[in-house]
């Protein structure tokens, strides 16, 4: 999930349409597809929001109230979905130690004490999620990357404190230094 505003997140995009009944091929980008079902109702901007009239979860199909046609489903066509951050911390629930990735971004990254950056975003690549760090300024004086990945996982990532914003790290001055 990608953040569009402050408060709404980027949870997937409208494909093509698909048939001659207004489904719509719909290109999930959550963890969470548990949230994608009918009667739920999903932003496509600030101000305007689509409601699932049916959802077809093995061929990844959806069809919205008020688009039950080819052409007025093709009007959705690589619209983007949101949701809000209040509504994701109330239906979409997570595993110990799990954390919501808008709540990773801001987080200081510290390795023996010493602070080498903010994490801008979390990203996957492949099946490994990266947090994406804006180095800490004392070290971009220094010569360090403005930006590095870390692996947002073991035996990188020791501790993650959402309360306090730290998540303490193991290895990432080299993979720095080395950026």
């Amino acid at each position: 999930m990608s953040k569009q505003s402050s408060n709404l997140l980027h949870i997937a995009i409208i494909g093509k349409a698909v048939g001659l009944r207004g489904d719509m091929k719909l290109h999930i980008k959550s963890d969470f597809p548990e949230q994608f079902k009918k009667g739920a109702s999903f932003f496509i901007n600030e101000k305007e929001s689509l409601t699932i009239s049916e959802i077809d979860q093995e061929r990844s199909l959806v069809k919205f109230l008020g688009y039950s046609s080819p052409e007025d489903a093709k009007k959705l066509t690589n619209k983007n979905l949101y949701t809000t951050i209040e509504r994701t911390r109330s239906e979409c629930y997570l595993e110990d130690g799990e954390h919501f990735w808008f709540d990773i971004q801001g987080c200081k990254v510290i390795e023996d004490g010493k602070v080498l950056g903010i994490v801008q975003e979390v990203e996957r690549i492949s099946i490994t999620n990266y947090l994406s760090v804006e180095t800490d300024e004392k070290l971009v004086e220094k010569g360090l990357s403005k930006t590095f990945l870390i692996p947002f996982n073991k035996p990188f990532t020791i501790g993650t404190d959402i309360k306090t914003k730290v998540i303490i790290v193991s290895g990432a001055m080299d993979i720095l230094e080395a950026s």
